[in-house]
C-alpha cells in the first residue's frame, strides 16, 4: 500500500500530485462491467454491484462481499479489461525530465501534455536536487549553476544567427510592425538549441492521464531504474489520491516489487559481478553501436519481407478481389495515396478505424537510432512506434557522449564571434561530465548522479512500427516546424523505406504535401505557424537543404 509517510528524497521542492479528473466510482464500475458480460437482464450498474438497491443492511453487506470476491477473482485471473474503463487525470508538478522520459512516457498506455523547453524559458530554481551532503552537494549545485549559465549565454549569443535565418525565411517580418512577434519566434529557436546543455533534472509540470489498469501497473513496478526513488514517490501519491477517492480500490492494489526483483537490475548486478559493466565496456558498446549506425541518425535494420506484396494481398482480402482486378500498385495506393484515399487529408488520424487501412498493420519497420535525450523525449511520444530504450547510466562513461545541434555546428563553420558558441557549448558539457564522474567518486549513487546528465546526452535504442504508425509519425515530424533532430531522423527513415519499398515509401510525406495531394485547403495545417516554405512543391531530397538549421 502507498506509504504517505515516506520522506521526500530531495532537497528541492518535492513533486506535487493532484487528481484533477476521474471516474466517481472506479472500483464499482470495474465490477459492473464484468457482471454485464454475463447479465441476462441488461446493463449492470455500479449502484447494483454495491447493493444500494437493497433495503436490508445484511443483504447490502453480502452484495459488497460478492462484489469484492468477483473483483479479486477477475483480477487474479488476469481479466483486466474491466479496469481500463475508469481513467484518472493527474496534474504533476516538480517532476524531473529524467523521470518523465524513463517512466511516464516509456510505454504506450497514457496521455500527457507537458510544458515545453522549446517555448518556455527555464529558471535556475526549476531543478531537482537529490538528498546530497557536503562536497557532493556542492559539486551538484556548482554544475547546475554552470549549466544554467551556459543556457542563458547560448540563448543570448545564438540570437543573431537565429534572427538571420528567420528573416531569410520571412523577409517581410523585418518590418517594425512585426518586431514583437519576430523577437518571440527567434527567442524560441534559441531556447530550442540552448536547452541541450540543461540537466535532465530540470523540472516539468504536466497533465498525465492513465486508466485504472495502468495505475495498478505503475504501482507494482514503481521501484524500477532509472530513478526509483522519484518514481516511487510520485506513483505512491498518485495511488493515494485514487484511494482517497475510492477506498475500495485497495482490494486490487499490490505492494510494489522491490528494485532487486526487476529484470534489468538483476541482469546489471550479475554483469557487474563479472566486471562486464565498467566505463571501458560502456565506451566500447557506444563505439560499436555508432559504427553500426554509420552515417545515419536512424538506420533501417529490419523490414517485413515482401512488404509491398503482403500489403497488396491484405488490401485485396478486405475487398474480396483477385490480383487481376487490382494490381499491387493500385492496392498499395488504396491505403497510402492521398489522391485516392481522402482519409489521409483529414486532421484526425483515422487509419486504425478504417477497414482498408488496417491492412497496413502487417508491414513493419525496425530502426536503430541515436538521438539526444531531449529529442528522444519527443520521439517516444509516438506511442505506436515503441522502442527498447536503455537504462541510461548503463551507457554513460566519464567522457561527454552527446549530440550536437545543427545550429551549433553552423555557428562554428561561420567563424568569427559565432565560432565561440561551439566552445561555450562543449565546455559546458565537458564540465557536466566531470561533475558526474566526481559525484561517482564521492560514492553518490548512479541514480542521483544521472540527474546532472545534459539534455544532449546520446540515447541509443531500437524502435519498431507498422507502416500506419510510421506514416502518421513521419507526417507529423517531416513538418518543417518539427524539432531539428527528430526531423532529420524522420527524413532518414523516410528515405530508407523509399529505397527499400518504393511503392510504400513514396507516400511517406509531410502534412502539407499529403493535404495538397488530397485536395485539402489550406494546404498548410499550421495556420500562423506556417514554416514559410511551400514544402509541397518540393521533392524529399530537397528537404534538408530547404529546412536548414532554423
Amino acid at each position: 500500500m502507498p506509504d504517505d509517510n515516506a520522506a521526500a528524497p530531495f532537497l528541492s521542492p518535492p513533486p506535487e500530485v493532484a487528481l484533477t479528473g476521474y471516474f466517481v466510482r472506479p472500483y464499482d464500475n470495474a465490477v459492473a462491467t464484468a457482471r454485464t458480460c454475463y447479465s441476462a437482464k441488461g446493463i449492470v450498474t455500479p449502484e447494483q454491484v454495491a447493493g444500494e438497491h437493497l433495503s436490508e443492511p445484511e443483504k447490502r453487506e453480502r452484495a459488497r462481499q460478492r462484489r469484492d470476491h468477483l473483483a479479486r477473482s477477475i483480477y487474479e485471473a488476469g481479466h483486466h479489461t474491466t479496469l481500463q474503463h475508469a481513467h484518472f487525470q493527474f496534474a504533476l508538478t516538480n517532476v524531473s525530465r529524467q523521470f518523465i522520459w524513463s517512466f511516464l512516457h516509456a510505454h504506450p498506455f497514457y496521455n500527457s501534455e507537458q510544458v515545453s523547453q522549446r517555448y518556455v524559458p527555464v529558471q535556475r530554481e526549476h531543478v531537482l536536487v537529490p538528498c546530497l551532503k557536503g562536497e557532493a552537494l556542492a559539486i551538484y549545485e556548482r554544475c547546475v549553476a554552470q549549466q544554467m549559465g551556459a543556457y542563458r549565454e547560448l540563448c543570448e549569443r545564438l540570437e543573431p544567427l537565429a534572427r538571420k535565418h528567420y528573416l531569410a525565411r520571412f523577409p517581410g517580418r523585418a518590418k517594425e510592425r512585426h518586431a514583437k512577434q519576430t523577437a518571440k519566434d527567434v527567442e524560441k529557436r534559441c531556447m530550442e538549441v540552448a536547452r541541450y546543455v540543461l540537466p535532465v533534472a530540470t523540472f516539468a509540470y504536466l497533465y498525465h492521464t492513465v486508466s485504472g489498469l495502468t495505475l495498478l501497473r505503475y504501482h507494482r513496478l514503481c521501484r524500477v531504474l532509472d530513478v526509483p526513488r522519484e518514481t516511487a514517490y510520485v506513483v505512491e501519491r498518485m495511488m493515494r489520491a485514487v484511494l482517497d477517492l475510492d477506498p475500495d480500490y485497495a482490494n486490487l492494489v499490490e505492494d510494489p516489487l522491490p528494485l532487486e526483483a526487476t529484470p534489468e537490475y538483476a541482469a546489471l548486478q550479475e554483469l557487474s559481478e563479472r566486471q562486464q559493466t565498467t566505463p571501458e565496456s560502456r565506451k566500447a558498446f557506444v563505439e560499436r553501436f555508432d559504427a553500426q549506425l554509420g552515417r545515419h541518425v536512424s538506420k533501417l535494420v529490419a523490414a517485413t519481407p515482401e512488404a509491398e506484396t503482403l500489403l497488396a494481398e491484405s488490401v485485396r482480402e478486405v475487398l474480396g478481389v483477385l490480383p487481376a482486378a487490382m494490381s499491387d500498385d493500385e492496392a498499395v495506393a488504396a491505403v497510402l495515396d492521398p489522391q485516392g484515399n481522402r482519409l489521409l487529408g483529414e486532421s484526425l488520424n483515422l487509419s486504425l478505424h478504417n477497414k482498408l487501412m488496417r491492412a497496413g498493420l502487417h508491414v513493419n519497420y525496425t530502426f536503430r537510432k541515436k538521438l539526444s535525450h531531449t529529442a528522444d523525449s519527443q520521439d517516444q511520444r509516438h506511442r505506436m512506434t515503441p522502442g527498447s530504450r536503455p537504462v541510461l547510466m548503463a551507457h554513460v562513461f566519464d567522457e561527454p557522449d552527446t549530440v550536437e545541434p545543427a545550429m551549433i555546428l553552423e555557428a562554428e563553420a561561420e567563424g568569427g564571434a559565432l565560432a565561440e558558441l561551439g566552445r561555450v557549448y562543449r565546455d559546458s558539457l565537458a564540465r557536466t561530465y566531470e561533475a558526474v564522474a566526481a559525484l561517482r567518486k564521492h560514492g553518490v549513487s548512479e541514480e542521483q548522479a544521472s540527474y546532472l546528465l545534459p539534455n544532449a546526452q546520446a540515447i541509443r535504442f531500437t524502435e519498431t512500427g507498422d507502416v500506419l504508425a510510421m506514416r502518421h509519425k513521419l507526417q507529423m515530424r517531416l513538418c518543417f516546424n518539427a524539432q531539428e533532430e527528430i526531423f532529420r531522423a524522420s527524413l532518414d527513415e523516410a528515405k530508407q523505406v523509399a529505397a527499400t519499398h518504393p511503392r510504400i515509401g513514396r507516400y511517406l510525406l509531410p502534412p502539407c504535401t499529403l493535404r495538397s495531394q488530397a485536395g485539402v485547403r489550406p494546404v498548410c495545417p499550421e495556420g500562423n505557424r506556417f514554416c514559410g516554405i511551400k514544402v509541397w512543391r518540393h521533392e524529399t531530397d530537397e528537404y534538408e537543404a530547404l529546412r536548414g538549421t532554423l
